[in-house]
């Protein structure tokens, strides 16, 4: 089979994926749609919103549909990196055996990050960037594909371990999640209320999912939209001489070459799931929000004006 054709029936099972999610979860189209764009880049998501939006339930859900093992890690402040990791205990035979943590999986959805010291913290994206763990110095590879959603509670602040700049770098997206409408809480209220359960089929295998990834990576991308994704990322930079004014006035630190890797990856995938073999700047554009969000830092005026972030990465494009 062409790469195009394997493309296009990666098209098709995609839209059966949404229509096996549907059956579960109501509305929030969007924020599935990046999620899934972020597996099929082969990146990470962060989740921010406020607590009973069935965070949980979306994340076993689209594991489900893809065929993937997941595992949920609810952060504490008290929680050891080993008791994520996994740990050496000693077996009947007086040999160190290891018992392998929850990261072990291809979907970790790591619930409230930042309710858990930096040690622990630190375990979990060391994993995610190496796709590997060292314990008591021996090497494990984590399963693929392998993918973590994290969430944040934006209302819960006293007593958290916010994410450090350079840690919510290795987030592909950071993805806003908000309260369902009218007619969408009227529809989870009548699913949840009752006793008949809806079964989600398998659509996707973790071997499809890597060859998709690959075929992702290989799609064709014109110079002028590369040049595009690295203006725009290099005009988030207060000290760069293409800042626009609305960045030196508002933002204390912009986005690194990580931001333009990112454009260009989900720009792609962005661009097969809407029918097409080669992104152009309007696919870069729809994912840029949601890659640079979490990656620019405004500054106290942009806070006193009521200055977004969503408005001045709008004013990049």
């Amino acid at each position: 089979m062409s790469d195009v054709a394997a493309l296009k029936q990666g098209l098709v099972k995609y839209e059966t994926l949404k229509q096996e999610i549907s059956k579960v979860i109501v509305g929030q189209d969007a924020v599935i749609e990046q999620i899934l764009i972020s597996i099929f880049s082969g990146g990470h998501s962060l989740l921010v919103g406020v607590p009973g939006l069935a965070k949980t339930l979306m994340v076993n859900t689209i594991s489900k549909a893809l065929g993937l093992d997941f595992k949920r890690i609810q952060f504490t402040p008290d929680l050891m990196p080993s008791d994520i990791l996994g740990s050496e205990i000693l077996d009947n035979d007086r040999q160190f055996k290891f018992i392998k943590g929850p990261i072990f999986s291809n979907i970790i959805l790591a619930d409230e990050i930042n309710r858990t010291p930096p040690k622990t913290q630190a375990a979990l994206l060391e994993a995610m960037q190496e796709r590997s763990v060292t314990i008591a110095g021996q090497h494990y590879k984590l399963d693929s594909p392998y993918f973590v959603l994290a969430t944040q509670n934006p209302i819960e602040q006293e007593g958290t371990y916010p994410l450090p700049e350079a840690q919510l770098d290795r987030f592909m997206f950071s993805i806003n999640l908000t309260y369902p409408s009218f007619d969408e809480e009227v529809q989870v209220v009548k699913r949840t209320t009752t006793s008949i359960e809806s079964d989600v089929d398998v659509v996707f295998s973790a071997t499809e999912i890597l060859e998709l990834q690959q075929l992702i990576r290989k799609i064709p991308v014109a110079d002028n939209v590369i040049e595009y994704a690295v203006k725009m990322v290099g005009k988030t930079r207060p000290n760069s001489t293409t800042a626009i004014p609305l960045i030196t006035q508002y933002v204390d630190w912009g986005a690194g070459p990580r931001a333009s890797q990112n454009l260009i990856l989900a720009a792609k995938t962005y661009a097969v799931i809407n029918g097409k073999l080669s992104p152009d700047i309007e696919d870069v554009q729809a994912v840029a929000i949601s890659i640079l969000r979490h990656r620019i830092i405004k500054n106290y005026k942009a806070e006193a004006d009521g200055i977004s972030i969503e408005s001045i990465i709008e004013s990049l494009f």
